[in-house]
């Protein structure tokens, strides 16, 4: 007979886990609260379009390229992927703006245009030594089950010899970056890259520095956007046996006093598994949200260690001005400002950097003749647990993100009825225990990569996946999070 696992969400990691167990001939069960898989890749409904509403960058392209291959399909046989050309296109409030590109040729000349040889210099040693980061963590980190200081350090100067030097998490990133530019434009720009793992540049290591080098080794954009890379992870798993229940929100965890046997939902239906993976917020266990058995499986958090939450706007809307690339970001003067307001002051500044999907163009072409598919994002503290952001206050700091764009060089014209807002404490009730915070815990300290739970929980035949554990956050860190604990179940290296 075949043992039997059950994952509680249909998140990245979940789907991970539910390819990996199914392929290996586990019989498998998806319980998902919500109508399909996804968890943070989902769609908003404005005006009977849908609009990507979650993460919108894909990157890492070997993580599901492997994974689906694990699955017996081909990834580009099951998701339309167009690579982009320019990596982001950035603007400033002061009007001066910078497209920068897989290829560090390219994005030399631009920021050439952009600043000076001096800071050209700085980014080329940049890229060197991220790429550096990037290739010594991989393996030894973030395909790592359960990473330690003393074995990271011990791999590190195994594999690195002196190139290890450049991996110093004892340094912000955003003091480390003075190091490569002197123009504050350019240290805002690499600094944004902290916020990719819900985090603020000036409390998070310098090891960051790899994710600029992630991007350069390609970004995509999905046909139907990254909800169809979910859908798509699902039919792998179906393919391979594995059964979805939607609309079945977990009510508990169940087992003994030493292990887990199995779940309960709200409707009361029960089920037995051999093991348990878990694929939401670590924080929901911690609060006794899926039974008090499994109350001390993950490391507890406080709440000023939650990641960054967002205020995000899906809408159609008109533009004019600066043409729009797939990924922008307009930035305003004082960015230290914004992070200070977020994490010592539980605020948004009146000037926060804005983020925008324009998610009908793909390099440089738009293919809505109408009103276009836009996220708009601004950072906001996870208090979502706290805090009721009202339709007034939702709207004000629409008008405040409008002017960064605004100053940045982009009209936007949407009316309200085809403009869609979710604050913190719309993603708290989303993603219960969180906060709101899309992250999990922030990345601040050199220890703190150290502190998120590891796939296999302290509670026997319960596992954890998903952006809050490790490895980190994003589709495809959760992803990796996934296999991780299917491999722990299958007893099997990385």
């Amino acid at each position: 007979m075949s043992k039997r696992a059950i994952i509680v969400g249909a998140g990245a990691g979940g789907l991970s886990s539910a390819i990996e167990l199914s392929a290996a001939g586990w019989q498998v069960d998806v319980f998902e609260a919500h109508h399909e898989p996804g968890g943070k890749m989902h769609q908003r409904d404005v005006g009977g379009v849908g609009i990507d509403g979650g993460p919108t960058v894909f990157t890492m392209h070997w993580v599901f390229e492997e994974l689906f291959k694990r699955g017996g399909r081909h990834l580009d046989d099951c998701v339309s992927l167009t690579e982009s050309r320019r990596l982001a296109r950035h603007a400033w409030t002061d009007g001066s703006h910078l497209d920068l590109f897989h290829d560090i040729d390219l994005s030399s000349h631009a920021i050439a245009r952009f600043s000076d040889e001096e800071n050209v210099e700085g980014y080329r040693r940049f890229c060197e030594h991220g790429e550096i980061i990037h290739d010594l963590l991989k393996d030894n980190f973030m395909a790592c089950p359960q990473p330690s200081p003393a074995k990271l350090g011990y791999r590190l100067l195994r594999d690195g010899g002196k190139n290890a030097l450049a991996v110093a998490p004892h340094q912000s990133l955003w003091r480390a970056l003075s190091r490569y530019f002197s123009d504050p434009r350019l240290r805002q720009l690499y600094g944004r890259y902290a916020t990719y793992v819900g985090s603020s540049p000036l409390l998070t290591p310098s090891t960051l520095m790899l994710i600029a080098h992630v991007e350069r080794q390609g970004v995509w954009c999905v046909e139907g956007g990254m909800r169809a890379l979910a859908h798509a992870m699902a039919e792998v798993a179906l393919d391979n046996g594995a059964n979805f229940q939607f609309n079945s929100p977990v009510e508990e965890i169940t087992g003994d006093a030493h292990s887990v046997s199995g779940v309960r939902l709200k409707s009361g239906e029960t089920y037995k598994a051999d093991v348990v993976i878990f694929n939401g917020d670590a924080a929901a266990l911690n609060d006794g949200l899926l039974g008090d058995r499994v109350r001390k499986a993950a490391t507890p958090r406080s709440r000023k260690d939650r990641g960054l939450s967002a205020i995000t706007w899906c809408m159609r809307a008109r533009t004019s001005g600066l043409d729009l690339d797939h990924h922008n970001v307009f930035f305003a003067e004082n960015y230290e400002r914004e992070f200070t307001s977020i994490f010592d002051h539980r605020g948004i500044c009146a000037e926060p950097t804005v983020y925008v999907c324009a998610q009908d163009r793909v390099n440089g072409e738009c293919k809505s003749t109408e009103g276009e598919r836009l996220l708009v994002l601004v950072n906001a503290p996870a208090d979502g647990d706290r805090s009721t952001w009202t339709p007034d206050t939702l709207r004000q700091q629409r008008d405040r993100a409008m002017d960064v764009i605004k100053r940045g060089g982009v009209d936007i014209l949407v009316e309200e009825e085809n403009c869609v807002a979710t604050g913190p404490d719309d993603w708290h009730a989303r993603f219960p225990a969180s906060g709101g915070s899309l992250y999990g815990a922030a990345s601040h300290g050199m220890f703190s990569s150290f502190t998120r739970a590891s796939a296999k929980s302290r509670v026997r035949g319960l596992f954890l996946a998903g952006g809050s554990v490790h490895p980190g956050p994003g589709v495809p860190m959760a992803t990796l999070s996934g296999s991780l604990a299917a491999r722990e179940i299958l007893g099997r290296a990385v």
